[in-house]
């Protein structure tokens, strides 16, 4: 029987990361010329009607997906680690690093949870030290193009909660002693799975639920 271990599940986009990974990589392609400007109306519309809570984070990652139809995965993956090194990296949150950091070097087992795609979290991952990375995939057709469509379920909601599940169950995580860390509603599921959630300047919703339950509530600083 595999001896059973402590898991840190963070999720990434404004959690461990201080804004939305989506907004800082399309203003990225933007500059690059990689993405067209109606492209860059939706996104807006998609991001403002998402923080109103007026979609879900599922309708809005289709959405953000429809950027990679008809394009080839490298055209991405070959800029990825210096979009890290130089976008996402100064962005990381010092205080929810700090904690990255503290379970790493207590030997815990790493998990990277997200939504984001693939090829932007290994750089990620690679960097800060995560054995495990649990994301969305992008689906390619048979003409090696992009869809604009994931590979598989995102990794949202209750998908993370099945993942993280089973992830720990192959893994021997103990996760009545894990903790996790996420910022929006959407991550309850994953939150309430551990014995140690924590909620990261988190969202009016989550917020009354994190007070209620006498959940930590952590600053980015």
């Amino acid at each position: 029987m595999i001896p059973q271990r402590i898991g840190a599940f963070f999720d990434f986009d404004e959690t461990l990361l201080d804004t939305e990974s989506s907004r800082l990589g399309i203003k990225y392609l933007w500059e690059r010329r990689l993405v067209s400007q109606g492209f860059i109306v939706k996104a807006f519309v998609a991001g403002f009607l998402f923080r109103h809570h007026l979609i879900s984070d599922e309708q809005t990652a289709k959405i953000l997906l429809r950027l990679y139809r008809n394009r080839r995965l490298d055209e991405f993956k070959e800029g990825s680690a210096t979009f890290y090194r130089e976008i996402l990296q100064p962005r990381l949150a010092p205080n929810i690093l700090a904690k990255v950091n503290r379970h790493r070097d207590q030997g815990h087992s790493m998990v990277l949870i997200s939504g984001s795609i693939r090829y932007m979290l290994e750089p990620v991952a690679l960097d800060l030290g995560f054995e495990h990375l649990l994301c969305t995939d992008l689906e390619e057709g048979p003409d090696g193009l992009l869809t604009g469509r994931p590979k598989g379920p995102l990794c949202l909601d209750t998908t993370k909660r099945h993942l993280a599940t089973e992830l720990a169950r192959i893994n021997g995580i103990d996760l009545d002693l894990s903790y996790a860390y996420g910022n929006h509603q959407s991550d309850l599921p994953l939150l309430e799975l551990v014995g140690f959630p924590h909620v990261v300047e988190p969202t009016g919703p989550l917020r009354k639920i994190a007070v209620k339950r006498n959940w930590p509530i952590l600053a980015y600083r």
